[in-house]
């Protein structure tokens, strides 16, 4: 009897064991089960169209809308990238952010604000730094203001009627365009005006007075200098050549000894004596369509009045102030570009009629060169401005790279 009673007692401790062990085995899976549901419940959900956080390497990034606005430009212009500790500042309406760069010859130039419209922008790479890259086939980048130009290195294309580029001291033409072609040359006469006024040798302080015989019933061109006003003979040599004063250049040609027919015979004179062949004057302003040369007689004419001290500095003076019956006035040349910083200007002179179109002569240092540089029947008004800005680039990419210009 005992002995069945203790076989009882074992199998049912047996029993109990198996069971609290199945009992706690299921619960194990129970806990194990809530764990993973509660991680599973921790982790993001990542939803199309939302930014995610992305580790790597325990730094942690922004990763861009596939759809943002902000993946885009302002207007075609560059938005900000991040590089390396660096961000590009925002741009507007087209226009980049002026870098350093190098060109093809290794000079550092600067980047203009303004981003070209011809060639391909290749968008920037954050490797390292940030890359602007153009593509462009046969083009020169080049600068004028706050403006980028773009033009063929090979060929120079001036608009100007007839045009010439020289050196000061002569030789080949560096560039010629119909330079042979005899054309009313309008105010551009007012240099011969000048060395013919210094040839006599005035005294400059003596006074001149303008009278009725100076006002331009030719043409009606309009002036400050009223009849009776008097000046000196330096303010009126001065006048004619900063701001193309008619009267001024008239009144002088009047007071020459002889008078006014002396004078001009003294201007054709002066002209045969420098080899302009092509050339006839009839006026000391210009305003008389008869007064002709070429553009070939107009570089002798400028080689040889830069020779005179007074003529260089009152062609080139950018403003004056003087007065004038009992009234100050401000007198400006009528050359924007003695103005530039860009331009090294040692004689200048404008024209206009409307038989001669726009014309422009000008001594200048272009590319470590001095040149003569003669623009004549230009019709827009900044086409002879744009002319010799364009010839002043041309001359200077031949600089940079190493070649003479192409006479063409």
């Amino acid at each position: 009897m005992r002995m069945t009673l203790r076989a009882a007692l074992l199998l049912g401790a047996m029993v109990g064991t198996a069971t609290l062990t199945v009992g706690e085995a299921h619960a194990l899976e129970k806990g194990q089960g809530k764990t993973e549901s509660q991680k599973r419940k921790a982790l993001p959900v990542v939803q199309k169209g939302k930014g995610e956080a992305v580790a790597q390497k325990g730094k942690v990034e922004p990763v861009a809308r596939a759809n943002s606005s902000r993946s885009s430009g302002n207007r075609g212009g560059v938005q900000p990238i991040a590089g390396k500790d660096k961000a590009l500042p925002p741009t507007r309406h087209g226009m980049a952010v002026p870098l350093a760069r190098k060109d093809k010859s290794g000079v550092r130039v600067a980047e203009s604000a303004h981003v070209a419209r011809i060639g391909k922008y290749v968008q920037p790479e954050a490797n390292g730094g940030l890359t602007h890259s153009f593509q462009k086939k046969n083009l020169t980048r080049v600068l004028a203001g706050h403006v980028d130009l773009w033009q063929d290195p090979g060929r120079l294309a001036v608009q100007s009627g007839s045009a010439l580029v020289i050196a000061q001291d002569g030789g080949e033409p560096l560039y010629e365009k119909n330079a042979n072609a005899i054309v009313p040359v309008a105010s551009i006469t007012k240099l011969m005006t000048a060395m013919v006024v210094l040839d006599s040798m005035p005294n400059l302080q003596s006074p001149i007075t303008i009278t009725d015989e100076d006002v331009d019933y030719l043409r009606g061109s309009r002036s400050r200098l009223g009849v009776g006003a008097v000046i000196t003979r330096e303010t009126a040599l001065l006048l004619a050549l900063m701001s193309s004063e008619n009267r001024a250049a008239n009144a002088l040609g009047r007071h020459y000894p002889g008078g006014l027919p002396a004078f001009v015979a003294a201007m054709n004179r002066k002209a045969a004596s420098l080899g302009m062949s092509s050339s006839h004057f009839e006026d000391p302003t210009g305003l008389n369509s008869n007064n002709v040369s070429t553009a070939h007689d107009l570089a002798r004419m400028v080689a040889a009045a830069h020779h005179y001290p007074l003529i260089r500095e009152f062609s080139t003076t950018p403003g004056v102030r003087t007065e004038v019956k009992g009234r100050e006035l401000d007198f400006h040349n009528t050359n924007q570009l003695v103005s530039s910083p860009t331009w090294e200007i040692g004689l200048s002179k404008t024209g206009y009629i409307q038989e001669a179109g726009k014309c422009l002569v000008m001594q200048a240092r272009v590319a470590d060169k001095p040149v003569v540089i003669v623009l004549l029947d230009s019709a827009g008004k900044q086409t002879r401005i744009g002319d010799a800005n364009r010839i002043k680039r041309w001359m200077e990419s031949a600089s940079v790279t190493g070649k003479l210009p192409t006479r063409v």
